[in-house]
């Protein structure tokens, strides 16, 4: 027991009743959380998207900031800097080329789509170590990234084409 993971331990203090009733809501929310993009993940797993509409995706997805989008816009990418296109190749090669992505569930698929969006940072991306690669995806800038990809992916399924504003 002294060596397991995922724990949370409270102390026998006068605030422990008050912690354990917190814990229990926080965890009724993560399960409610959980099976509802439980749902939506198997929704996107069948919604399609063509190979061109993941490239415009992960193009926006990628952006740093407004310029690049205005660039996208006008259909000047090669405006851009070459390290912003690098990168949106390298997702974009790991969404048409990683073996988890040809799956069923991901390949053609929206799903598919953000995976290869937190994909390439969990597996491509090099950070200078483990805390800062954490760091990126719980609060910089993997996590920014990953929500703009959710977000597009989001509007995609329920309307069927991206429209990049």
């Amino acid at each position: 027991m002294r060596n397991h993971k995922n724990a949370v331990r409270i102390r026998h203090s006068s605030g422990a009743g008050d912690r354990l009733k917190q814990a229990h809501t926080l965890m009724g929310i993560s399960s409610n959380l959980a099976g509802e993009m439980e749902a939506l993940f198997n929704h996107w797993a069948k919604v399609r998207i063509s190979d061109l509409e993941v490239k415009k995706l992960v193009q926006v997805a990628m952006a740093p900031n407004k310029e690049v989008l205005q660039k996208l816009q006008k259909g000047a990418d090669d405006e851009n800097s070459i390290v912003y296109r690098n990168i949106v190749e390298e997702v974009y090669s790991y969404a048409m080329g990683n073996h988890t992505q040809q799956m069923a569930t991901t390949a053609g698929t929206v799903f598919g789509a953000y995976n290869a969006v937190t994909g390439y940072f969990q597996n491509v991306r090099r950070f200078k170590d483990g805390e800062a690669k954490f760091k990126s995806i719980t609060e910089g800038t993997a996590k920014q990234r990953a929500q703009v990809a959710f977000d597009l992916c989001a509007d995609f399924a329920n309307g069927g084409s991206l429209e990049f504003n």
